[in-house]
């Protein structure tokens, strides 16, 4: 939007007696909502794209520093003002769930005592796009003192906190999206999307896994689904229905109905499991079929299903279900035999879904 675009909009409000702005009606008539908010975005993505390209060895330096920091049991210090210290402490949070210690300093507190939570084996993620925020550059002087390394996160190599830092993390965009240039917008997207790009990487480089993910959120969903294996959630003994090859629809069915399970694994003498057989299966061949119940299970079953193995992850069996849209899955070990079937309605009861 240019000047002339954003006089347009004033003009069409008026102040009430509280001296809030209130829109009048024509304000939707002269602007198109949806476009607009495609091109803010469309200035966000320009940013990020030029913050993508001006990455360079510096952060590979980064990386190496903060593993060596890491290693040496330090952690993390993220440090900003205004919108940037939000930022910062997203970049912490992200840090501490995806195994790197970090922690969020207030440039004006920590003159206040909590510079106590600064320790010397410790490194410095410095956020200020200008690079010249004057609470964050009398924090640097201290900092400096305890003989740490000081990474910025700014625009401007020259400003204050350029020439302060031992190492930059360019963060230069164009444009705000904001149309007076003045509301951190694109500078602030730019900043988290780069330190989301360094927690990531920090975590592939130290061999972070999906365990140790999940024992970060051992109080939420994305623990339990995590730590739980198949073998924990799936129905097995009285639970889990099952008929021998040669059976008939009814035997599937009555199983199904004393197991309360949505599906019956067909199985040969020696328990190799041969298909599967599910209520919505039935519900689709009573249309065709009406004597179904008489029909051998081996002609209706769907041979070969996907399957499970006991030691696979709940995470896995989630995914499965989501891309294959089925209700039910079998478990069977290394030699095919069945060892439980998994019913998608079990699992909300397990707080993992």
């Amino acid at each position: 939007m240019n000047l002339a675009e954003v006089c347009t909009v004033s003009n069409l409000m008026e102040t009430d007696e509280t001296g809030f702005f209130q829109t009048l009606e024509t304000v939707g008539e002269a602007m198109d909502f949806k476009q607009r908010a495609k091109e803010i975005m469309d200035v966000e993505i320009a940013g990020m794209e030029k913050v993508r390209d001006q990455i360079d060895g510096g952060f590979s330096t980064a990386v190496e520093w903060i593993l060596d920091t890491l290693k040496n049991g330090g952690k993390v210090v993220v440090t900003g003002v205004g919108k940037n210290f939000h930022i910062g402490q997203k970049m912490v949070a992200t840090f501490n769930s995806t195994g790197t210690k970090a922690a969020l300093l207030h440039p004006i507190e920590a003159m206040h005592g909590d510079f106590g939570v600064v320790g010397e084996k410790d490194i410095v993620l410095a956020l200020s796009y200008s690079g010249a925020s004057d609470e964050l550059i009398a924090l640097l002087p201290a900092l400096k003192r305890q003989g740490l390394k000081i990474i910025g996160m700014t625009a401007d190599a020259t400003s204050p906190l350029g020439v302060e830092s031992d190492l930059i993390l360019p963060i230069a965009v164009d444009k705000e999206a904001c149309p007076f240039g003045m509301a951190p917008t694109t500078s602030t997207t730019v900043t988290l999307a780069l330190g989301d790009a360094l927690a990531i990487v920090l975590l592939e480089a130290r061999g972070f896994k999906k365990e140790d993910y999940a024992k970060l959120h051992p109080g939420g969903a994305i623990g339990r689904t995590l730590l739980l294996k198949v073998s924990d959630v799936m129905r097995t003994g009285d639970r889990l229905a099952k008929v021998s090859s040669g059976a008939t629809v009814k035997d599937a069915v009555m199983a199904m109905t004393g197991a309360r399970s949505g599906c019956v694994a067909i199985v040969d003498s020696d328990e190799t499991l041969l298909g599967i057989f599910t209520d919505g299966d039935l519900r689709r061949h009573l249309m065709d079929t009406p004597d179904i119940t008489n029909v051998e299970i081996d002609s209706v079953m769907t041979a070969n299903p996907i399957t499970l193995k006991p030691e696979q992850l709940a995470v896995d069996l989630l995914k499965i279900y989501e891309e294959k849209n089925i209700d039910d899955l079998v478990v069977v070990d290394d030699a095919g035999r069945i060892a439980g079937t998994v019913d998608i309605q079990d699992l909300p009861k397990l707080k993992i879904l």
